[in-house]
């Protein structure tokens, strides 16, 4: 399953400048998604994550991954009027810096889901290189209002 920015945008709350996600590539539902996003120098943050050195904020690069996960509770009764929350991160690691130009590639597989608890392992790529990875406590909670086109 391919999703587009206009899909995604049917699922996760988040719009710019905070929606880290430009397309779904695959996606089993409940199981694995693959997203991309591309990174461009017009990003808000990089005025200031570092002038001179353009470095994506690793926060950024894990929140893309926690929307990803997001994306995989599409089929959820009543998806519209819930929202996501990272609980807790482990095993975050950074190995390589995402700069201007680069198209990072987010892999999240559902590690265990019990209730509104979700437990997913997340990866990053640029080029085939592995350059974040962390696994999150993601809770679903309610929300006041559903989510607008």
């Amino acid at each position: 399953m391919e999703l587009d920015i206009n899909e995604i945008q049917k699922y996760l709350p988040h719009r710019y400048p905070f929606l880290m996600i430009d397309k779904v590539v695959e996606m089993v539902r409940f199981k694995r998604i693959v997203a991309a996003k591309s990174v461009t120098i017009n990003e808000a943050f990089f005025q200031g994550h570092f002038p001179g050195k353009p470095v994506m904020p690793g926060v950024l690069i894990l929140e893309s991954m926690a929307q990803a996960g997001g994306l995989l509770l599409l089929e959820i009764p009543a998806r519209d009027r819930k929202l996501l929350y990272l609980a807790s991160m482990t095993d975050v690691k950074f190995r390589r810096p995402v700069v201007p130009g680069d198209q990072l590639r987010i892999e999240v597989d559902i590690l265990t889901w019990k209730g509104d608890l979700c437990k997913i392992k997340g990866k990053a790529f640029v080029d085939g290189n592995l350059t974040t990875e962390a696994t999150m406590l993601c809770v679903m909670a309610d929300r006041e209002e559903p989510i607008k086109s």
